[in-house]
């Protein structure tokens, strides 16, 4: 079963469209609220779009009792996201160690455009943290 987004993730217009077996996708349309100055989406939409996605990618496959978070994502803008534009982030795991995965992320537009990608590292714990 799919899990429920973050409410940020809620606020920015994001749903997860595919989740599990290593691969997780979020989609969301461009729209006033992710606007920059220069009337393209900004940077911080893609990064959580990516970070949602390439996490979930890695949570798809981690036990009920293990624990993940981003330790680094290093985040390429290629392509300027306008309004009205669909975008679809997908992220997969590249390898993955006991304690650190690697997973790479990239956004595409309905047409195949590559408009950010990005590599990351998740560290993983053998259990949740206490609150």
């Amino acid at each position: 079963s799919k899990p429920s987004m973050s409410k940020i993730s809620k606020d920015l217009g994001m749903e997860l469209e595919e989740f599990g077996g290593g691969i997780a996708a979020i989609k969301v349309t461009v729209d006033q609220r992710h606007l920059n100055k220069g009337g393209v989406a900004f940077g911080g939409l893609h990064a959580s779009m990516l970070d949602s996605a390439m996490g979930g990618a890695l949570v798809s496959t981690l036990k009920v009792n293990e624990w993940c978070a981003t330790a680094n994502i290093t985040i390429n803008y290629l392509e300027a996201s306008l309004p009205d534009v669909k975008l679809i982030a997908t992220g997969r795991i590249v390898r993955r160690g006991r304690n650190l995965a690697h997973l790479f992320g990239e956004i595409r537009d309905t047409e195949g455009i590559v408009h950010a990608n990005a590599t990351g590292v998740w560290t993983i714990w053998k259990s949740k943290p206490e609150k």
